[in-house]
């Protein structure tokens, strides 16, 4: 709080002589004690009237009220008074009738609180509502009627009706006059806030003379200018009836709660009278000089006296209530006294705490700062003492708190990171209950919306995207699509794609692929060729709409996918127009004439060639391997066959759809000379040697079949007794047995073979061998010894020679295997090997290896 300065009384006077408002009464004043600002006003001001310079009091700058929302919150529902917000005067909003505010209360103040934010500060000051006499004593009836008896003493006493003033203070009722008169005088009784009237009898009456008297009594109050209120009375003398009744007390105290049923007992009177008879009844009844509101809660029993309620009473509303009773005789002249029952209101916990919510705020930014002011709450409770004490909270487990400032005052802050991602609104029930017995309680929700800023970036579906595309692809065909989301709402959330600038093989990557900003779907700017680009990567970055902008970004890797757009190209051989190939007459069939070499740029299934005689001079002469391009003879030659052959070899890959090559081969078919020689052809012997070439192939022939024969017998004796040995040990046995007589019988092999050699193959499995052979024979073959347990002999594998990229896997050849049937070279792929016998095996290959030369 800033601390207030004084007002002097001259400034006091001062401020009374301001033309604008000569009527007002003005004092600002500073507690010390409770720190608040006070001021006084009278009642009755009209709308506008000056009331103090509360913005400078404050110690505020006037400039800055608007701008940080100088705002009156005023506890009562209507709004008394307001400030100027251009000048920080706090006028009157409303006229101000005292009365209605505050009833006949001593003090009237007006609590205000003021509010001004950035920073949230928040004032407390009173504006105490000084009483002016603009009420006038009031009798409540027309006209007082009194009857007594002749027999009346001097000094005798009769209490009249009161006069009812709602000023207060000097304003209130001061005293009574009554008009000159020769019987009585006026004696003002004093209870409590009440002065009573009694008229005090000088002289004795005369009823002869006079049987009625007139007099005029007139109320005053202490205001300036005084003001005043006259009732008649009049006065019958009557015939004797000497003795009134008494009550034992004057005053009667009662006490009761606030909740009684109707028809409760509050007092039973006794009054007695010492006359006899008729006059010694008495009858009991409420004054007439009762307040209205006590004749509708009470009503007395005329015979007995009791004193009952009939309405409900109201702590709040009035906390005593002074009931006026009066006794009166059944005399001929009945003679009466007065009594007053005193009955005090205890309050019960009946009111519920009622509290209203002001400067509310319904929507706040989530990057709001810790204290940034949701509510400011005033709690009323209209019990008293616990009964009213409130205590408030707010629901648990959220980012506000609720801060008390004054009592029953507190303010609703934020209190910790909004995140409207995670709540996009709170709902608060502000919950305040009383200290009573039972505890009353009273809850409202505050609904506070929180509205949304840029803290999220654009985060993608995936970490990576990768998009597999065919060359070939029409321009401005789909790649694919990313996708990337925003937790934020509204512009926060519209998200833009773009692609990074980079380059690809020397070009800008822009001219290779684009983007749709809205939705992300990526389009092909021109066709892509595998042979010439297999794959390549994409920046993609994602930003939003909001400010500031952020981003995010993801690679997309683009792969191409071939496709068989290149037809097979046949390098070897070269020019086939004027190239003749020249075969012997006298060669065997599987004599290599020429071998076919194509390529293909595609790859994988797109680029495996497939080789085949589309047509032939003869078609019986020649055969081709569909997969190594080798052509060669499949029978001998015949004195009828044509000289020149003419092959046309086609090639087509394996894609989808198939593309072919042809190649046009033309072959001589003659006698072997110096210049044309087959690799595979031995020199040339004269014909008449023929026999003896016979003879000598014959006889080693012989050796080498009986050799062999004595070898398989020692074999079969060796493995017998190892085939009762463990399936493990005949094995090895087996394995050691025959490769050692494969190596012993190397030389042998190499001396009748020739250019072959045999091999052991560290590469291969075990009980094989491998024979390489030099020159024409080039190829490699690899064999396997297998023992046949329920044989007599053991069995060779025969695999087709080994190209560079064929692999052995689990002791088996990926292979082409050929076979002779009838004179012809299969071109089968059989599952196993061919097997044939040793024996049959020596043979076949040294008679081969004689035909040979």
């Amino acid at each position: 709080m800033y601390p207030a300065k004084q007002i002097s009384q001259s400034d006091s006077r001062w401020v009374l002589r301001m033309p604008a408002i000569p009527s007002i009464f003005l004092l600002c004043a500073w507690n010390l004690v409770s720190g608040q600002i006070r001021y006084s006003i009278p009642e009755e001001l009209e709308h506008g009237a000056f009331v103090g310079k509360l913005a400078e009091d404050l110690g505020l700058n006037v400039e800055e009220l608007s701008r940080r929302r100088f705002r009156i919150v005023s506890v009562s529902q209507t709004k008394y008074l307001d400030i100027n917000l251009k000048n920080g005067i706090l006028f009157v909003n409303k006229r101000i009738n005292r009365e209605e505010l505050c009833g006949q209360s001593l003090t009237c103040l007006l609590p205000l609180e003021a509010v001004i934010e950035n920073p949230v500060e928040q004032y407390r000051a009173e504006v105490e509502i000084l009483d002016i006499n603009d009420n006038s004593p009031r009798f409540p009836v027309n006209e007082i009627r009194l009857e007594i008896a002749e027999s009346a003493t001097a000094g005798a006493r009769f209490l009249l009706q009161a006069a009812q003033d709602p000023d207060v203070r000097i304003n209130s009722l001061r005293t009574y006059e009554l008009a000159p008169n020769d019987y009585f005088v006026l004696d003002v009784q004093i209870h409590g806030e009440m002065k009573l009237p009694e008229l005090v009898l000088e002289k004795t009456f005369d009823r002869e003379k006079q049987s009625q008297h007139r007099l005029l009594l007139t109320a005053l109050d202490g205001g300036s200018p005084e003001r005043t209120g006259t009732i008649h009375v009049t006065i019958t003398v009557l015939d004797t009836n000497d003795n009134a009744p008494v009550f034992q007390k004057s005053l009667y105290t009662v006490s009761l709660i606030e909740d009684v049923q109707s028809g409760t007992l509050v007092i039973k009177l006794n009054a007695t009278d010492l006359d006899e008879g008729s006059n010694s009844d008495i009858v009991y009844s409420l004054s007439s000089y009762n307040k209205e509101r006590v004749r509708e809660l009470f009503n007395i029993n005329p015979i007995s006296g009791d004193i009952r309620v009939k309405g409900i009473l109201d702590f709040e509303d009035t906390s005593t209530y002074d009931i006026y009773v009066e006794a009166k005789d059944r005399g001929f002249h009945p003679l009466s006294t007065h009594c007053t029952v005193q009955v005090n209101v205890k309050d019960v916990n009946d009111n519920a705490p009622n509290f209203t919510l002001n400067s509310v705020a319904k929507v706040v930014r989530e990057d709001a700062s810790t204290g940034t002011l949701i509510a400011f709450i005033n709690v009323r409770d209209r019990d008293s003492h616990e009964n009213g004490h409130v205590d408030c909270q707010i629901s648990p487990n959220l980012p506000f708190v609720l801060k008390s400032s004054f009592k029953n005052s507190y303010t609703l802050m934020s209190n910790g990171r909004l995140d409207r991602e995670r709540s996009p609104a709170y709902n608060i029930t502000v919950t305040c209950k009383d200290r009573g017995s039972p505890p009353l309680t009273t809850s409202k929700t505050i609904g506070v919306h929180i509205t949304d800023i840029n803290d999220n970036a654009p985060s993608f579906s995936l970490p990576s995207y990768i998009f597999y595309v065919k060359e070939n692809i029409a321009t401005g065909s789909s790649i694919g699509t990313v996708t990337a989301f925003d937790a934020d709402v509204g512009q926060n959330s519209r998200i833009s794609y773009t692609i990074l600038d980079s380059e690809i093989q020397e070009a800008p990557l822009t001219s290779f692929v684009s983007i749709n900003s809205e939705n992300g779907v990526i389009y092909a700017q021109r066709t892509f060729d595998y042979e010439q680009l297999k794959r390549f990567q994409v920046h993609v970055q994602a930003q939003d709409g909001g400010v500031p902008l952020l981003s995010n970004k993801v690679s997309v890797n683009v792969i191409i996918l071939d496709q068989n757009d290149n037809p097979p190209v046949i390098t070897s051989p070269g020019s086939m127009k004027h190239s003749v190939i020249a075969v012997p007459q006298s060669a065997d069939p599987g004599y290599l004439a020429t071998k076919i070499i194509a390529s293909d740029a595609d790859s994988g299934q797109n680029a495996r060639l497939y080789y085949r005689i589309a047509r032939a001079t003869d078609t019986s002469l020649f055969t081709v391997s569909h997969h190594s391009g080798e052509v060669r003879t499949s029978r001998h030659f015949k004195d009828s066959d044509a000289t020149t052959q003419r092959l046309v070899i086609q090639v087509r890959d394996n894609g989808l759809p198939p593309l072919t090559a042809t190649a046009t081969i033309t072959l001589a078919v003659g006698e072997q000379s110096a210049e044309i020689r087959s690799d595979f052809a031995a020199p040339e012997k004269d014909l008449q040697h023929s026999s003896d070439v016979t003879f000598y192939i014959v006889i080693p022939l012989g050796v080498i079949s009986f050799t062999l024969l004595v070898v398989i017998i020692a074999l079969v004796v060796a493995i017998w007794p190892i085939s009762r040995q463990p399936a493990y040990a005949r094995s090895c046995s087996i394995v050691k047995c025959c490769c050692v007589r494969e190596l012993e019988s190397k030389d042998r092999f190499q001396n009748s073979i020739g250019n072959l050699q045999i091999v052991p193959d560290p590469k291969m499995i075990a009980n094989a061998l491998e024979i390489r052979g030099n020159g024409i024979l080039s190829d490699t073959y690899h064999y396997r010894v297998r023992a046949a347990p329920q044989r007599a002999s053991n069995e060779l594998m025969f695999f087709r020679p080994l190209s560079p990229a064929t692999s052995i896997t689990n002791g088996r050849n990926s292979r082409i295997a050929e076979s002779e049937s009838d004179g012809k070279v299969s071109n089968d792929w059989p599952d196993k090997p061919n097997k044939v016998s040793s024996t049959h095996w020596n043979a076949q290959l040294v008679d081969e290896h004689r035909k040979r030369g």
